[in-house]
């Protein structure tokens, strides 16, 4: 048995857990890391590699995402190794004069926060995706929207938090959490303790595992996603690419067994990003299922049919895999990100839902303005855990 010492206990190893990490490191603080399975066993190692702006309502989450594209640019320089990052732009195929007129009015909202956003005709569009449907009417075209490559990320992160100092258990599980003389006390279930000034629970969808261990529990739910993933093929067109439903669907976001029509019953929306090596990543569906991590041939079936109903083309190509990830959802479709009230000095950074990655360096540039007592860069008010009036025992005030 071990017993460690730290300023900052990070519980989690996803993108957020590694980027908050990362730069309390940076800051000089010590910094243990520990994470129940490995680092990017969760949903940031099933998921895809948008950092897609064109997805964000205007607000706060798409002024926080201009500055994790900022961030992004950088880290792609100070990151020990390659991280993937590409800006590649996006397009969002419309179909209909309804679609059409709905993402008129979503590209407007979006000029006004200074997003680069246009919609453009079907001979544009053809430019830079020769292989659409000729049913495809028009397209937004966002040249900001980008990628990067969320393992590789991780990987990145860690290399460059291990240089700084931290220190990281992975297979350990925090089974009793408590407050001692104003510092945190975590048991793990190997037998080391571990002593911090802070915590940050991590943990995404399975934050409120964390959070029983101090009496909490916050309205965050697992939202499943299915993709599928190609064999390696030349590049079909020049940016990534979303249907206008998959727009609405993400932001819609209430999704159960109970929808009227299959494309309902998953939550479906048509989401196609080329890999650095070729793969394409084809998705994807939003399902509240609970826990659950299984691929289905029903929604495979339907992603499948999407992809060639959008381009043709892919008749002809092998799916090799499929996997599926369980996003961490909220009710508003906002992250927790703060200290709990009830619990001086633990925080949480978890709820991104799809966003992760996309607000990964923003959340952990946040959080650690946060930990020390900075002002943040972004007011976090609507990211309050307690906006929900859940107290320290769970039961609603």
């Amino acid at each position: 048995m071990a017993n460690i010492r730290c300023d900052a206990a990070v519980i989690g190893a996803g993108v957020i857990g590694m980027s908050s990490a990362y730069e309390l490191c940076k800051r000089k603080k010590k910094v243990i890391l520990i994470d129940k399975s490995v680092i990017g066993a969760g949903a940031s190692g099933a998921c895809d590699d948008m950092i897609l702006l064109q997805s964000k309502k205007p607000g706060i989450l798409l002024e926080m995402a201009f500055r994790s594209l900022e961030l992004f640019k950088a880290l792609k320089v100070e990151l020990p190794c390659d991280i993937e990052f590409e800006s590649r732009g996006g397009t969002i195929l419309i179909e209909n004069q309804a679609q059409l007129s709905e993402m008129e009015e979503f590209v407007k909202s979006q000029n006004k926060y200074g997003l680069e956003v246009e919609i453009i005709d079907a001979k544009e569009l053809r430019e830079l995706q020769p292989f659409v449907s000729p049913n495809i009417i028009a397209s937004t075209y966002s040249k900001q929207d980008s990628q990067a490559n969320p393992m590789a990320l991780m990987k990145a992160l860690y290399l460059a938090s291990k240089k700084l100092g931290l220190e990281y258990k992975s297979m350990a599980r925090p089974i009793e959490i408590s407050n001692q003389l104003g510092h945190w006390k975590i048991k793990l279930n190997n037998d080391d303790e571990v002593e911090a000034d802070i915590v940050i629970n991590a943990t995404g969808a399975w934050a409120n595992e964390v959070n029983s261990l101090i009496g909490i529990d916050l309205p965050i739910a697992p939202r499943k996603g299915q993709v599928i993933v190609t064999e390696a093929i030349p590049n079909i067109g020049k940016t990534n690419v979303w249907s206008a439903q998959y727009i609405v669907s993400k932001l819609k976001s209430n999704h159960s067994k109970e929808g009227k029509t299959l494309a309902e019953k998953y939550g479906l929306g048509f989401a196609f990003t080329g890999t650095r090596n070729g793969n394409y990543l084809i998705g994807s569906t939003r399902e509240n299922v609970g826990f659950d991590r299984t691929t289905d041939p029903e929604a495979l079936a339907l992603l499948a049919n999407q992809v060639t109903h959008f381009f043709p083309v892919m008749k002809k190509i092998n799916f090799i895999r499929s996997f599926a990830g369980l996003r961490p959802s909220t009710p508003d479709g906002m992250p927790f990100l703060g200290e709990i009230p009830e619990a001086p000095g633990f925080f949480i950074a978890a709820g991104h839902e799809g966003d992760g990655i996309a607000l990964s360096p923003v959340t952990g540039v946040l959080m650690a303005d946060i930990v020390e007592g900075k002002n943040p860069e972004f007011s976090i008010a609507e990211f309050s855990p307690s906006r929900f009036s859940t107290n320290a025992l769970g039961a609603k005030s």
